[in-house]
């Protein structure tokens, strides 16, 4: 079976969490005896045109010199690739910038796509992008001959609104076991003597809420904000919380293995997002052995159920901050729980072995 996925920067992983799902993916399927064709941009780092084993196509990706513009058109230059292909089916990561051109995928192949979050609900959008987002997202169902959700909360939203099934295969992990307290070192910081977010910084991630809570209780352990902050949000925060020196903001980190060493030695890991379904980031919380606080919302504790401490406000943060360590024994069934939902339901293994079984169900059902 010949598989194409689309929706990506490409891989290996240099962005995000659709080219991470795409990298553990092929891979995967590769192994398991599958043709795999992975898009890349042009101007992505790799530029071979095999990676262990996954076809690498390259195309045209102007983002550089139009900014999301160019993502269209990228989009655009992958799909009439793709036609040319003789591929089986073509695995497409998202729907933003590529639903417009749904009426353009190969006939022959068999589409299922991811639908990701709710993208319109995010509020760095302006009313216009939001209306638009929606738009995309009801081409995405309709250009799609298969859905698929990653989460429950997504696949219950494309039945309600849509009237649409969707085959819910959650996100992937890796249980992360060899720490290293070295990579504390060049951040000067003491084992479970910090907290931390790892997010874009955007409001919908709650970072403004968690920070007014960690200014407010004042602690003299360092909360590390882990995320681009060279942006007009970012700044603003580092304005508001300049005068509180414990927060500290670091940038981006993309070396997973210095990630899931500051998840591991963190004393509470703050996971605010609100948007979206399987967020990457909670699984490599789950999986690196942190205390999580979460914001309390359907999605998160969907995942987390009574294994995390949750918050709605800045005041909760505070409270969490005052009371909870991450070594007290009252934490320790949550961290080994977790643990436990990443090895038997988000390992990666079990992720593209679901993968496998949805592309040969729709494909069975495409030849009868």
């Amino acid at each position: 079976m010949k598989i194409a996925i689309i929706g990506t920067r490409g891989i290996p992983n240099h962005y995000g969490g659709f080219e991470q799902c795409a990298e553990y993916l092929a891979f995967g399927l590769v192994k398991r005896g599958f043709e795999v064709i992975v898009y890349n941009s042009h101007n992505h780092p790799y530029q071979e045109k095999v990676w262990n084993g996954v076809q690498i196509v390259h195309c045209y990706d102007p983002e550089h010199k139009l900014g999301t513009a160019g993502q269209f058109i990228y989009d655009l230059n992958c799909i009439l690739d793709v036609r040319k292909r003789n591929c089986d089916i073509v695995l497409q990561l998202g729907y933003t910038s590529s639903s417009i051109w749904g009426w353009l995928m190969p006939k022959k192949a068999v589409v299922t796509t991811n639908m990701d979050g709710l993208e319109w609900k995010r509020t760095k959008y302006s009313e216009k992008v939001k209306k638009f987002l929606r738009y995309a997202e009801s081409l995405g169902v309709k250009y799609s001959d298969h859905l698929i959700s990653d989460s429950i909360g997504i696949q219950n939203y494309l039945q309600e609104t849509y009237k649409a099934d969707s085959t819910y295969i959650a996100y992937g992990a890796t249980l992360f076991e060899k720490n290293n307290a070295e990579v504390l070192v060049n951040y000067n910081l003491e084992a479970y003597n910090f907290d931390m977010l790892i997010a874009r910084l955007e409001p919908e991630n709650s970072i403004e809420i968690i920070l007014d809570g960690v200014a407010k209780a004042n602690l003299s352990r360092p909360f590390l904000v882990v995320g681009n902050h060279e942006t007009a949000y970012g700044n603003y925060l580092k304005n508001k919380f300049s005068v509180s020196s414990q927060i500290q903001f670091i940038g981006g980190i993309y070396n997973i293995e210095v990630l899931n060493n500051l998840r591991y030695y963190s004393n509470i890991y703050f996971h605010g997002h609100t948007v979206g379904g399987t967020n990457p980031s909670l699984l490599e919380a789950m999986a690196s052995n942190s205390l999580i606080c979460a914001n309390g919302n359907d999605f998160n504790q969907y995942i987390l159920g009574n294994d995390a401490i949750y918050f709605k406000d800045a005041n909760d943060v505070v409270n969490h901050l005052l009371h909870a360590k991450c070594t007290d024994d009252s934490f320790q069934s949550m961290l080994i729980e977790n643990k436990r939902k990443i090895e038997n339901i988000y390992d990666w293994e079990i992720i593209v072995e679901q993968y496998s079984k949805h592309f040969k169900d729709i494909f069975k059902m495409n030849i009868n």
